[in-house]
């Protein structure tokens, strides 16, 4: 049964796919030994938190989740990746 989404569960779902996505392609700049395994934590993420409907925590998630991602672009950046 597919539910209608109001416009702030769209748009907060639309900033949750783009920080997947964000998040799936820095991935690819990992050393190629341990890609496998930190998309494996990328996807295990988003499925621990799927189910969560309080959109307070879903934001407080995307924030977390930008400054997670911002911090392996940073390292990566560091290591020449």
């Amino acid at each position: 049964m597919l539910l209608a989404l109001d416009l702030q569960d769209f748009l907060l779902r639309a900033r949750v796919l783009k920080l997947y996505r964000q998040a799936l392609r820095i991935s690819g700049r990992a050393p190629e030994n341990s890609r496998d395994e930190l998309r494996q934590i990328i996807r295990q993420e988003m499925e621990n938190n799927r189910s969560c409907k309080d959109k307070q925590r879903i934001r407080f998630l995307i924030s977390d989740g930008l400054e997670r991602l911002k911090r392996l672009d940073e390292t990566l950046d560091i290591q020449g990746r």
